[in-house]
């Protein structure tokens, strides 16, 4: 399933402008930066995925791999979990939410806003440092923040529904 992904990842790549493989390089580095990262997926804010990209750790044991289709799932996922935060954010009169940390038994699931309403989800292990993805996440966001603008977004999803996924 790698190698379709990767496949499709350069046939997409020498779609998109200078800016949007700048953001998937950002991406892919921190996936490959962060220790266990299952996914990532950056989310426009109406839940449509924009970018993704998985753990390519060949030397892994199966088990710490997401499930199959665990990048669109994870859209999904982190699209419903940032409506419920925002939901009861406004219930409560906290403000935006900024971030949103779910730790489960077998895994950690992160939201992050970037901006206008996007979003940036992990899905990590259990065992992973919460912390480490955190910092990880805003140097992500500090980064992508302003090259996400909506030209971008435009961009992005025109490939994702062009590309065949």
């Amino acid at each position: 399933m790698a190698a379709s992904t990767d496949s499709t990842e350069s046939t997409d790549n020498r779609r998109l402008s200078q800016e949007a493989r700048s953001l998937q390089w950002l991406l892919t580095n921190f996936v490959d930066e962060v220790p266990g990262v299952r996914s990532v997926a950056v989310v426009s804010s109406d839940g449509l995925m924009l970018l993704t990209s998985e753990a390519d750790a060949p030397e892994a044991a199966d088990d710490t791999k997401g499930p199959a289709g665990s990048t669109a799932d994870l859209a999904t996922v982190v699209s419903g979990i940032a409506s419920l935060t925002d939901g009861a954010a406004r219930l409560m009169e906290g403000g935006g939410v900024r971030q949103t940390a779910v730790a489960m038994e077998n895994g950690s699931v992160f939201v992050m806003s970037i901006s206008d309403g996007s979003l940036l989800g992990v899905h990590a292990t259990a065992d992973c440092d919460m912390s480490v993805v955190a910092y990880h996440m805003a140097m992500f966001v500090g980064r992508a923040g302003h090259v996400l603008t909506p030209g971008l977004r435009d961009e992005l999803r025109q490939v994702i529904e062009g590309g065949g996924r």
